[in-house]
C-alpha cells in the first residue's frame, strides 16, 4: 500500500483556488460581519412575519377538508358526482372531464359501456 501524501488536502486546495478564484477555498466566516449577521436576522423576520400573516387566509370547509379560499376555483369540482367522494388524484381529472366521473367510478361503471355512459345512464338512476 502506498503512503498518503500529507500535503494532498493542500495541493487540491491550491488547485481548486488556481482555477476558481481564492473565494472558494475561503471559509464562509471570514467575510461575515456584525452588519450582515443583524441585516440576515431581519430579513428572518420579516419571511417569518411574512409566513404569519398569509398564514391567515380565509379557509372554506369543502366535504370535511378545510381549503384555503384562493385554491377553489369557482368552476373546479373536485367531488365525483356518482359517488360523492373529494378526490385529489390528477388521474381523476382526465376521467372527469371525459365521464364527469372519478377513475374508480369510470372502471366501475363506465369502462366497456362508453356509449350507455355518454346516452345519459347513470347508477343513481
Amino acid at each position: 500500500m502506498t503512503k498518503k501524501d500529507p500535503n494532498y488536502v493542500a495541493k487540491i486546495e491550491q488547485a481548486i483556488a488556481k482555477k476558481y478564484g481564492e473565494e472558494t477555498v475561503q471559509h464562509p466566516k471570514k467575510q461575515w460581519t456584525d452588519e450582515k449577521e443583524k441585516e440576515y436576522l431581519d430579513q428572518q423576520r420579516e419571511l417569518h412575519h411574512k409566513e404569519l400573516q398569509e398564514g391567515d387566509v380565509d379557509k372554506v370547509e369543502l366535504n370535511g377538508v378545510f381549503v384555503p379560499k384562493k385554491l377553489i376555483k369557482k368552476n373546479s369540482n373536485r367531488s365525483c358526482p356518482v359517488c360523492n367522494v373529494y378526490s385529489f388524484k390528477s388521474n381523476d381529472d382526465v376521467y372527469m372531464s371525459k365521464f364527469q366521473c372519478c377513475e374508480k367510478c369510470y372502471i366501475k361503471w363506465v369502462e366497456g359501456r362508453e356509449e350507455r355512459w355518454k346516452t345519459g345512464w347513470r347508477p343513481n338512476n
